[in-house]
């Protein structure tokens, strides 16, 4: 997708992708949407940790009350089910993002109730074992996509293996919020009744803002940042009025905020997306920005699967905050996931976690990047020099190295 823009002049690459007036104008699409937005049987939260929540707390109700989760966590799913009642003992992810599933059965086998397995960036875990293993020792078995929406796996779509699945419709899509809970199996009826509170109009207005503006600065990035810093402006009278407002993305976990709804905003939304669009630039992103870079000896820390829609593009970098400064010194916003975890887990962290949180940095290839953004975005990765070198960087999983030509960027559109 050739543009006019100079590649001379400063651009502004978010981090994440923006909305569109057209989006939400739109009429409501006759295509059926995919899982598991088309079956619509998911509970609608404002988040996807306050969905987390109330199906701990349910399970825990039910007895369920030991849960093995991944020491290389975002933290509020921890926190999250920590409040529910649930205990939480930690087994490793190795560098690769994937489980050693013989120290799991091992942990399994000492007696536990729920396995909560989280899908990095869009990557499947191995999720057919997984099931297994749940199945053979009686566990429940609970898939975090909250990073993987619209993903693929050994023929059905991520979320659809476990016995639940939550799943975080802002992080993939152009909605103001939205987490979703999706029950297979042992499904609570309650949690279909739950009474829900209605998000205020100043939330949905302002994050509407926010994403439109996004959108703009991307396009036109000095009339975008003019209307940022106005934005940014409000933001601080609303703050010295004392006007409260319930955020969504990575900032901490609230009990309190766990019973609002999904925005009706995000709702209608949902129904007028393109996903396979949406899908299929984020892997053309991915392809193209790997054949860039591998052109400076740089590959991305895991390959582009068949299935995956790619939440980023992963990268390992030396120095994970000098990189991410490097780049928004350039108008990318890079994003540092999950440099610290959840608090009580720290110490119980393995190499693979630490390792993770050190040197993954990831790169924006959304649906709103366009293609004179990746080659931008790749020209400072290279001139930056911020990739990891030696025998950690250039392995895709199971250790081997991605490969990526022109040919696989053309077959992907």
């Amino acid at each position: 997708m050739a543009t006019n823009r100079s590649d001379e002049a400063m651009m502004y690459v978010p981090a994440w992708q923006g909305l569109a007036l057209h989006q939400f104008m739109a009429p409501p699409r006759d295509a059926p949407a995919p899982f598991p937005l088309g079956r619509r049987r998911g509970r609608g939260f404002h988040t996807a940790r306050s969905a987390i929540y109330q199906l701990f707390t349910r399970l825990v109700a039910s007895g369920r009350t030991r849960v093995l989760a991944p020491d290389y966590h975002m933290g509020n799913e921890l926190r999250a089910i920590r409040a529910a009642g649930a205990g939480v003992e930690m087994y490793p992810i190795g560098r690769d993002g994937r489980p050693d599933l013989t120290v799991l059965a091992r942990q399994a086998a000492r007696g536990a109730d729920v396995l909560f397995t989280i899908h990095y960036a869009g990557w499947p875990q191995p999720v057919s074992e997984l099931r297994a293993l749940c199945d053979q020792y009686g566990l429940v078995l609970v898939e975090d996509c909250a990073l993987a929406l619209l993903s693929e796996a050994e023929g059905g779509p991520l979320g659809s293996f476990g016995d639940y699945a939550v799943f975080c419709l802002y992080k993939t899509l152009p909605v103001l919020d939205g987490g979703l809970l999706v029950q297979h199996r042992h499904a609570f009826s309650e949690l279909e009744q739950l009474p829900l509170r209605r998000i205020s109009r100043a939330f949905e207005g302002g994050r509407a803002l926010e994403l439109w503006l996004e959108r703009a600065r991307s396009r036109a990035p000095r009339v975008g940042a003019a209307l940022a810093a106005a934005k940014r402006r409000i933001g601080a009278l609303l703050t010295a009025l004392h006007v409260r407002r319930v955020p969504v993305g990575d900032v901490g976990f609230n009990v309190a905020d766990t019973d609002i709804a999904m925005s009706g905003w995000s709702e209608r939304l949902l129904d007028r997306l393109d996903y396979a669009t949406i899908r299929n630039q984020r892997r053309r992103n991915f392809l193209l920005l790997a054949s860039l870079l591998e052109e400076s000896g740089i590959v991305p820390w895991r390959e582009l699967e068949e299935g995956v829609c790619p939440l980023f593009f992963p990268l390992l970098v030396k120095d994970k905050r000098e990189a991410f400064r490097k780049l928004k010194a350039c108008g990318v916003s890079a994003t540092q996931l999950w440099n610290e975890g959840d608090p009580q887990s720290a110490a119980l962290e393995g190499p693979g976690a630490r390792f993770l949180r050190r040197h993954v940095l990831e790169l924006p290839i959304h649906q709103d990047v366009d293609e004179a953004q990746i080659r931008y975005l790749a020209r400072h990765v290279s001139d930056a020099h911020i990739a990891l070198e030696g025998p950690s960087a250039g392995r895709g999983a199971g250790g081997r190295r991605s490969r990526i030509t022109p040919e696989t960027v053309v077959s992907s559109r």
